[in-house]
């Protein structure tokens, strides 16, 4: 690998600005239901490891995969989507 390449790759892997999700709440809402990350993929119909990136905050949940990540963990999808900040003046 030549390091421009390697610069790329690096580059690419930029959390993303805005999530739709709190990962901290995805993670305890899935450890309450008591289900693994594989286990809720599989619900949920996406892999295990974009499960893991959205738990950790690396990939956004879409609104659709959200949504069906709160109906398996049997949890009000308000649980889980990012609390909006406000800047100074934003109304």
């Amino acid at each position: 690998m030549t390091e421009n390449s390697a610069q790329r790759t690096l580059r690419s892997w930029v959390r993303p600005r805005r999530l739709h999700q709190e990962p901290e709440a995805v993670t305890w809402a899935r450890e309450k239901a008591g289900l693994t990350k594989r286990a809720l993929a599989g619900e949920v119909g996406i892999s295990e490891q974009l499960m893991g990136e959205i738990e950790s905050g690396w990939r956004s949940a879409t609104p659709a995969n959200l949504a069906r990540i709160a109906a398996a963990l049997n949890c009000p999808l308000v649980v889980l989507e990012r609390k909006r900040q406000s800047a100074a003046g934003d109304d």
